[in-house]
């Protein structure tokens, strides 16, 4: 086994899969979580890296299944962990299911900030740990067409720099990750292939895991991915939120809406 251990979840696929890959490569024991069986697929492609693997399915939506994660982990000492699990939903909020945007809230809001509050007191007392939180410049404007996503990833931002302050005297240390559109599941999961978003280019999520991981490696506050995301984060502090909704519109609202 190594001397090290990272936590990573949402790492069936997409970014946190890629982090994962990173991880292993550079000698880091895992534990992986998703909330599908495609995670034990994940998890097996690593097998033969030299480090130990371990999954854990459960629903990071709750509590019982963050509860099962951590009990996965023991008493043993996290040096890294990755909060990337997220879910997103597209289309108008008043056409929206009660239960799917409550999925979103819960997934992205509630239960990543049950696992960051249990791992950040484990860390505090070891005075170490590093904490990558995957955000998104969606929580940068308002996300007309894709509100209440946008709305949990603007609570993932605020709440990684406010982390980061409490924790400045320590040595655990709080990066958020800010992508933008990337190459990963998420457009299907979220209902989004029949908006301009859904189906136009977007970011390797290989390049978007590795811009994160470099960055928490360094102990940067925060990353935003790509050099289009960086002009599209810096407008957002200086145009007009009405006019920011309505740019938001043209990427996420469904054809026929």
């Amino acid at each position: 086994m190594a001397e090290k251990l990272a936590v990573i979840t949402g790492a069936s696929t997409g970014i946190g899969y890629e982090i994962a890959k990173i991880a292993a490569g550079e000698g880091f024991d895992l534990i992986l979580v998703a909330d599908e069986p495609q995670i034990e697929t994940a998890a097996a492609t690593l097998v033969g890296t030299g480090v130990t693997v371990e999954t854990v399915q459960a629903d990071l939506a709750t509590f019982e299944g963050n509860d099962q994660l951590l009990a996965k982990i023991g008493e043993r000492p996290v040096d890294v962990l990755v909060a990337n699990a997220g879910r997103g939903l597209g289309h108008a909020f008043v056409e929206q299911d009660v239960a799917a945007w409550r999925k979103v809230i819960d997934t992205n809001v509630t239960g990543t900030t049950y696992l960051l509050q249990k791992m950040l007191q484990r860390m505090k007392a070891r005075d170490a740990g590093q904490v990558l939180i995957t955000g998104s410049i969606a929580g940068l404007m308002p996300g007309a067409y894709q509100a209440v996503y946008n709305g949990t990833k603007a609570y993932l931002d605020s709440f990684a720099y406010a982390l980061r302050n409490e924790l400045k005297d320590t040595g655990v240390s709080i990066t958020v990750l800010m992508p933008g559109p990337t190459e990963t599941e998420f457009f299907k999961r979220a209902n989004m292939m029949d908006t301009p978003v859904g189906t136009q280019d977007k970011d390797d999520a290989a390049m978007v895991a590795r811009t994160g991981w470099d960055a928490m490696q360094k102990g940067t506050a925060h990353v935003v991915a790509g050099t289009k995301n960086k002009i599209q984060a810096a407008v957002s502090h200086v145009v007009p939120d009405t006019l920011l909704a309505r740019m938001h519109e043209n990427m996420a609202k469904p054809d026929g809406e």
